[in-house]
């Protein structure tokens, strides 16, 4: 069955509280929406890009670009195949969230095609996956302590908070000081350089679950060097872009996790390329967020539900983030720290197109049907 039309909309929706990480602060989310039509089913995936430069070099509008002018024209009339259209990305050389977009609105066609989930198309076994909860910056510790105090409260298992320099070491005794037996890790969001590593070896004394992404954003080499000297596993995350920097990264010790985001990797076909040499490996893996909207959250719960996903994912809740969704029903967190994989077929949830088309600010149509 061939592809009819893509349709794509450009959302933007304002955030529940503002979200600090060490290269600025959100307000507001920004993403791109795609819709796939094909012999009477519809595909949706999204494209968590932001509005600015910052976690990543693409944006709204270099995906917008990239799905116009390169993946849509070549996708219109071929038929519902995501292992085409990441074959078709490679082209690209790039533009990872793009793709994931398309990609995942085509496995979102294909599960549904076989009546299953997602989760079972990719093949997932949980029914339910072990979350915890992304900390922004704060303005101070106590004000840090009092969130971490809510989130706790809402019965989330697991945290992590973000650090930069000059917002660290004193943070982390705080709160362990406060909550010294809870699942903590730290993420810095490639702030750091490899002279900073006495601060790492610091931390080490705090029991952390992990510290990510500590060194430079493409960086592998040096967090080499950084992970030898700490006993507290590094995990990697904007550095892997694909299996063959997971393979590296592995092979020179790196890491010994990595946060496998399928929006970062260009989708689900790599995410399970990766999630499989890791399980090869014995190394751990966990999905992270990009502050999704239901759509991109419904993807991410379904990928994190295969086996080698065994520490706890950035998979919050919807009002998380959100006090208005675009997708039914809302992710609610159960009480023993976890979400609900869905079951319907293919992502399990239902796109409220009122609410898509309140948030949306652009709008493109593509094809026909």
């Amino acid at each position: 069955m061939p592809i009819d039309r893509i349709t794509l909309h450009l959302v933007n929706m304002r955030l529940v509280a503002p979200f600090e990480t060490s290269f600025g602060v959100e307000h507001e989310r920004q993403c791109v929406i795609v819709r796939v039509d094909a012999d009477g089913l519809t595909g949706w995936g999204e494209c968590p890009a932001e509005g600015a430069f910052g976690y990543s070099y693409e944006t709204t509008t270099t995906a917008w670009h990239a799905l116009k002018d390169f993946l849509i024209p070549r996708s219109l009339g071929q038929p519902v195949d995501a292992a085409a259209a990441h074959q078709l990305g490679e082209y690209l050389r790039g533009h990872n969230m793009a793709r994931h977009g398309l990609e995942s609105a085509l496995w979102d066609i294909a599960a549904q095609q076989q009546g299953i989930a997602l989760s079972k198309a990719l093949g997932g076994r949980r029914d339910r996956v072990a979350v915890g909860v992304s900390v922004g910056i704060q303005a101070s510790a106590d004000a840090l302590i009092a969130r971490l105090e809510d989130y706790l409260a809402q019965g989330y298992g697991r945290i992590k908070i973000k650090i930069k320099p000059g917002y660290d070491l004193e943070i982390v005794k705080r709160v362990r000081a406060r909550f010294p037996k809870i699942l903590l890790q730290v993420d810095a969001n490639s702030a750091y350089r490899l002279p900073d590593a006495p601060l790492f070896e610091a931390l080490d004394d705090y029991g952390l679950l992990l510290i990510e992404q500590p060194l430079g954003w493409d960086d592998i080499y040096e967090h080499s060097k950084l992970q030898a000297r700490l006993q507290t596993p590094i995990c990697l995350d904007e550095s892997i872009h694909a299996l063959g920097h997971a393979a590296l990264a592995l092979e020179l010790k790196a890491c010994k996790v990595i946060n496998i985001k399928p929006a970062r990797v260009s989708g689900f076909t790599e995410a399970r390329r990766i999630h499989d040499l890791c399980q090869a490996r014995g190394i751990p893996v966990w999905c992270g967020g990009m502050l999704e909207t239901g759509i991109g959250r419904a993807g991410n719960v379904a990928l994190a539900s295969l086996p080698n996903f065994t520490l706890p994912g950035d998979i919050s809740a919807s009002q998380r983030y959100y006090a208005e969704d675009i997708a039914e029903p809302l992710f609610a967190l159960n009480p023993d720290s976890t979400l609900s994989v869905p079951t319907a077929p293919g992502l399990g949830v239902t796109v409220n197109e009122k609410a898509l088309e309140k948030f949306t600010e652009r709008k493109e149509i593509f094809g026909h049907g």
